[in-house]
């Protein structure tokens, strides 16, 4: 486990010590039954867990110093390796939806760790321990359905030798988890297929990326507009289409303001050509006007926006200068404009607030406590986070908490990827290109991939209260073709985020969009 080199003798003496703790292996239906978890901090040592492990590696659970909230853990850890269960098994319960939460720590690696509910009356619930950077702790969640009065709580590990996993400060209550935004920004789509892109499922059925992206669970299409693009796409006429697309689909539409006519980010938020020379009122009719006629038109077409955003990640603010963080007031102004167009058009339409750096929580506080100061109304805060420039899944954790918490929102993240390689597959130099970039527990495949989008999502689930709306997926269709780059005025232009499609370079569906059907 972390911060600890074991070796056989010295595991060997822990367990020794603690022999009067770890209780005997014995098949979950046979433990001791009680109506709530007891000692779920440790702190009793053992007492009240059984621990099972078909291999008789019962040594490989035990509990030591270094807690979440106390001073004692349950480690999983062993010299070989091992399969082990701590479980407690509870019984006399009214029949419902329980969740389970813990904080866990692991160093990653392992065929498998988990937290998990079973013999519940249903299929088990499960929720994956993610590997966790410098000791930090996460908190997981899982909800199961408990029918017959019965559940057990269960903590698991397929590992290898030394391989390790910390879990602490159960609970077990009554309620329910999941996330209702399960998306993916397919923006460039368009654009894409008409330069010949073709997707395929993962067994290699040709079809249309959003239907089989759709068939992998995904529920949610995150639509950007700009205002005048130099190549034509991304404009209202566009977002018009693809939202019939999804609408057709039984999927839901957020609508992403630029108020640009190209990418507008941390580093640029440049105003459209046709409103270049305009000061700060007049640009606040463009903002209303322009947000106004797009939502209009998506209603007038049966596809009412379900969310917007008013500005794309505008930590800086947008339209620079005057809608620079350096003038709260005229910033907010901007905003409070968007936000009424939204609300006119639709009041059920649920407007973000988009900002990057999604681990920063000092920078967020400072920006949503401006905006709240200066009164600018939202329903969403919403968060972009790349693991490998956002900081680590505990910041993000923290963040998200926080946000919710402080300013009585729910949170998402609006924009995440990961690299499935870090081969090319056009002549332009990926954003994630080097094994420097990747972040630990997280390999460059398929299968790294997939598990950094589960664990994205495993964290907004965490979020108290029922607080964390979902995740949105970067451009999981915007595979290398000629013509389809990313620059709308340089039609030679090539594409810097291939490698972090969920498609291959073949077009065919990658696990990572299996995560689409996170409960």
């Amino acid at each position: 486990m972390y911060g600890t080199t074991h070796t056989r003798a010295r595991a060997a003496g822990a367990v020794a010590a603690l022999s009067g703790l770890v209780l005997a292996a014995l098949p979950a239906q046979a433990a001791h039954a009680a109506t709530a978890p007891v000692n779920t901090g440790f702190e009793s040592g053992a007492t009240g867990w059984s621990t099972y492990s078909a291999g008789g590696q019962n040594a490989a659970s035990f509990t030591e110093a270094g807690g979440h909230g106390g001073s004692t853990r349950l480690s999983h850890w062993s010299a070989s390796a091992y399969k082990v269960e701590t479980y407690q098994y509870l019984s006399g319960l009214t029949d419902g939806t329980y969740t389970l939460s813990a904080w866990v720590r692991s160093g990653g690696g392992q065929n498998s760790a988990y937290i998990a509910l079973r013999n519940c009356g249903g299929a088990e619930q499960r929720t994956d321990l993610p590997p966790t950077a410098n000791g930090d702790w996460v908190r997981l969640v899982t909800s199961v359905k408990v029918t017959g009065g019965a559940c057990t709580i269960s903590l698991n590990s397929d590992a290898h030798a030394g391989e390790w996993a910390n879990f602490d400060d159960i609970t077990f209550t009554p309620g329910a988890t999941g996330l209702s935004v399960r998306g993916g920004d397919l923006s460039t789509l368009p654009k894409n297929e008409a330069h010949g892109a073709t997707y395929s499922d993962a067994s290699g059925r040709a079809g249309d990326a959003m239907s089989i992206l759709k068939g992998s669970g995904m529920n949610y299409v995150r639509l950007k507009v700009w205002v005048n693009p130099a190549d034509g796409y991304n404009d209202k006429a566009h977002v018009l289409a693809m939202a019939k697309r999804a609408k057709a689909l039984g999927m839901k539409t957020l609508v992403d303001f630029h108020y640009s006519d190209a990418w507008a980010d941390p580093g640029k938020q440049n105003k459209p050509a046709a409103w270049a020379g305009h000061g700060y009122s007049q640009l606040r009719t463009d903002v209303y006007n322009h947000t106004y006629d797009v939502l209009n038109a998506l209603k007038a077409q049966g596809t009412t926006a379900d969310m917007v955003q008013i500005g794309n990640e505008i930590n800086g603010g947008m339209l620079w200068p005057e809608g620079s963080t350096s003038n709260w007031p005229q910033l907010a102004g901007l905003l409070t404009s968007g936000a009424n167009a939204a609300k006119a058009v639709s009041s059920t339409t649920r407007v973000a607030l988009h900002l990057a750096e999604g681990g920063d929580n000092a920078g967020t506080r400072w920006w949503f406590d401006n905006a709240v100061a200066q009164k600018v109304p939202f329903d969403v805060i919403a968060l972009s986070y790349y693991a490998y420039w956002h900081g680590s899944l505990t910041e993000l954790q923290t963040n998200l908490d926080d946000a919710a918490s402080r300013y009585g929102k729910p949170v998402m993240v609006a924009e995440t990827a990961y690299a499935h390689t870090l081969a090319n597959d056009d002549g332009l130099e990926n954003n994630v290109a080097t094994a420097s970039q990747l972040v630990a527990g997280y390999p460059a495949t398929p299968a790294g991939q997939a598990a950094n989008l589960r664990d994205v999502m495993n964290v907004v689930e965490a979020v108290p209260n029922g607080r964390g709306l979902g995740a949105v997926y970067w451009e999981p269709a915007w595979t290398a073709v000629t013509g389809s780059g990313w620059d709308p005025a340089d039609p030679a232009s090539g594409n810097a985020w291939e490698n972090q499609a969920v498609f291959d370079y073949d077009g065919r569906l990658l696990p990572a969009a299996g995560w689409f059907s996170h409960r």
